[in-house]
């Protein structure tokens, strides 16, 4: 997702699974999967001259978890990246930001030759509440990841506004 928007050539951290990893990286529902991220990805993209999102993607693995704190740190909210083939996997993501209180949106990443489920039916799975969106998309497409982000910011807005007590935007 980071890479397919990124304006800088985005920093990737991708490496080749290997026997290394049996035990460890738990690919059921993904048995085709060749690569996994080690680190983070990091990209940037300039949405007007006076916001500029700066995007790092995280792994999903509990191995992970230490850096989701140091990350949200001045965050203003956060892109869920849901696989409807391991949804379980969201879980731990969406309750780190439900606790926090940090604006955060789902986007299902509809793979191909995978079973394409509603967004309602993966609120319902997640358990989101109704405020929060949820969107299909396509993690590999420019166009796609966009409209994830350009959703991100306005719902952003919207929180920051219902905070401060002000009325929703038209």
């Amino acid at each position: 997702m980071v890479g397919s928007v990124s304006e800088v050539p985005p920093l990737r951290t991708e490496e080749a699974l290997t026997v290394a990893s049996t035990g460890i990286d738990d690919l059921s529902g993904v048995e085709r999967k060749t690569t996994t991220t080690v680190a983070l990805d990091f990209g940037r993209i300039t949405i007007s001259p006076e916001l500029i999102l700066y995007l790092f993607g995280t792994p999903g693995q509990d191995r992970f978890w230490f850096m989701w704190d140091e990350l949200a740190l001045g965050a203003l909210g956060a892109v869920v990246l849901a696989d409807t083939r391991r949804l379980e996997s969201c879980f731990p993501a969406v309750d780190f930001f439900e606790r926090r209180g940090l604006p955060f949106v789902v986007g299902v990443n509809c793979f191909d030759n995978a079973y394409r489920y509603g967004t309602e039916e993966v609120r319902s799975a997640l358990e989101v509440d109704q405020n929060v969106p949820v969107l299909l998309c396509d993690a590999r497409d420019r166009e796609s990841t966009k409209l994830v982000l350009v959703t991100l910011i306005q719902h952003i807005m919207t929180a920051n506004r219902a905070k401060a007590g002000a009325p929703p935007l038209p």
